[in-house]
């Protein structure tokens, strides 16, 4: 389950729209894979670095826009950001629709950790112990459970949890949101942990020396 197909099945079934994003990956696939006209729209906030954007414009968007579809694209580190403002939308009775691409790390500075730090993570992790290996770079099924439960968090403040693990779920898990039309719809997508996006500027270089793709950016490193 990509993060592509996930928004290209926003696409498909959302028209009318608001999109918000967060800030981190979750941010950059939206703005590469999202179709934009004049009846979809994203706020989102740039370079500025806000996380926990996300909730709280998506919030403002269904109470400026109470007919149209709001949905929400955070990731697992930026929802926790601002996650109190559910009980804002379970109060107001805003059926936003919140999308949470979870793969268990601060995803964005993971990727550069990865990419140009020899995969030294460090306070990247979203899973870790204290009883965790020290220096441990390869996440697998070992890894502690993750840490809160999306879906019984979104339960507790009266808003609804749907977990999609199978690409082949994704329609299905947004048409019942849609379908919410009382409280807030928390869908929890868990994606590949070592997601990364492409292309990408390796820190403090010009545009003419983007890396394409993952392969490309072993080859870029080493020139």
């Amino acid at each position: 389950m990509t993060p592509q197909r996930i928004i290209q099945s926003i696409n498909e079934l959302f028209k009318d729209a608001v999109i918000t994003t967060d800030v981190g990956q979750n941010q950059l696939w939206t703005t590469q894979f999202l179709d934009i006209d004049e009846k979809k729209q994203m706020l989102t906030s740039g370079g500025l670095g806000t996380m926990g954007y996300g909730l709280p414009a998506g919030i403002g968007a269904k109470l400026g826009n109470p007919y149209k579809d709001v949905i929400v694209i955070s990731g697992d580190g930026g929802m926790q950001m601002n996650i109190q403002e559910m009980a804002t939308a379970v109060v107001y009775e805003l059926p936003i629709i919140i999308c949470i691409l979870n793969n268990g790390y601060l995803g964005n500075v993971r990727q550069w950790q990865e990419m140009f730090y020899e995969r030294r993570y460090s306070s990247t992790c979203m899973r870790y112990r204290r009883s965790c290996e020290t220096g441990c770079n390869r996440p697998d099924h070992c890894c502690p459970e993750y840490t809160p439960d999306f879906i019984a968090l979104a339960e507790s403040y009266g808003a609804k949890g749907i977990r999609v693990i199978k690409a082949e779920d994704i329609k299905a898990a947004l048409l019942k949101a849609k379908q919410n039309k009382k409280t807030p719809t928390v869908i929890e997508f868990i994606i590949d942990r070592e997601a990364n996006v492409m292309p990408i500027v390796p820190p403090g270089n010009p545009l003419h020396e983007m890396i394409p793709s993952v392969n490309d950016g072993i080859h870029a490193l080493v020139r």
